[in-house]
């Protein structure tokens, strides 16, 4: 049943109820309008000049980059968004490393059957989990990543009607009311953990895997940055539809960097990320974060070599 405008207090206060379960299950949240977009509006929004900011302003209004588990700052959140219906479950987060995978009806397209015969094909099966029902009739089932694996979004590539949430992205929390109805948790899978993600599932939400050098390999760092590993990461930013620009950009800055060619790539990450739309000075400060991110997972005691942020 869609919402109408005659309890929407009571509406915020269920949104908030069901919020807070999900934190206290270690769900980073967000409040989300009744259009499942952020309640909260960027603090930067009448700033055209204002650098890129995922929060590091310290005021909220940065969409998903404001999920938290801590009740205080859940219950603050929601105070500053009392026309908040519903709310969003960040994904790629400690300690669940969510990914979510929307099946759509809106494409026309049996996107169940789609991922049954992805399944069939590359020999994985979905474990139990929890599946939540969308109004329009479509299903999220919510897996668990590794920790040091990064999950991007993206629409449509596995298969029409076939969306993947990953890191940067949201899932809509059951309970929460929009437009169109209500989020629920299919009957028998409320009290399921997120099941880990199928090895075989999770190699075909990545990227192209590394290739070892070989002809024409530069530094030492066995990449060739001409055709090679290099390369894969620059095609990699240019696959990138709107919405996932930002997250392919930095997943492949971290890559290079962490094999030593973040250096001599970065320019041409740039150049990739402004052909998909970014403007320069985003591209920048998104490689400055992948930057800063690989520094410090290096530096921390007994991390292993290559460990992904």
């Amino acid at each position: 049943m869609a919402i109408t405008d005659r309890h929407p207090r009571q509406a915020t206060t269920m949104a908030l109820a069901h919020a807070l379960s999900a934190a206290e299950r270690g769900l980073a949240v967000i409040p989300l309008s009744r259009t499942k977009l952020p309640a909260l509006r960027s603090p930067h929004r009448d700033d055209p000049t204002a650098p890129p900011c995922h929060g590091e302003c310290g005021r909220p209004g940065h969409g998903v980059y404001d999920a938290s588990t801590d009740p205080a700052r859940v219950r603050a959140l929601f105070a500053m968004a009392p026309w908040a219906t519903g709310y969003g479950i960040a994904c790629g987060l400690a300690p669940h490393h969510l990914i979510g995978v929307d099946l759509d009806t809106k494409t026309g397209t049996d996107s169940t059957a789609a991922l049954r015969e992805l399944a069939l094909r590359h020999l994985f099966t979905i474990p139990a989990t929890v599946v939540v029902l969308t109004p329009s009739g479509g299903r999220h089932l919510w897996l668990s990543g590794p920790p040091d694996v990064v999950v991007p979004n993206s629409a449509g590539r596995l298969a029409p009607g076939i969306d993947i949430r990953g890191a940067g992205g949201y899932l809509v929390g059951p309970g929460s009311r929009t437009d169109h109805g209500v989020y629920a948790t299919a009957p028998g899978t409320a009290h399921l953990p997120p099941a880990p993600c199928p090895p075989a599932l999770l190699r075909l939400l990545l990227p192209p895997p590394r290739h070892p050098g070989g002809p024409g390999t530069r530094h030492g760092h066995g990449k060739d940055l001409g055709h090679g590993y290099g390369q894969g990461l620059l095609h990699f930013v240019l696959a990138a539809h709107q919405g996932q620009r930002n997250t392919r950009l930095f997943w492949a800055a971290c890559r290079a960097y962490e094999d030593g060619i973040g250096p001599e790539l970065a320019d041409a990450l740039v150049d990739a990320a402004i052909h998909t739309g970014l403007t320069a000075r985003e591209a920048r400060s998104t490689i400055a974060s992948a930057k800063r991110m690989t520094r410090h997972r290096s530096e921390e005691p007994g991390a292993p070599d290559g460990a992904r942020p």
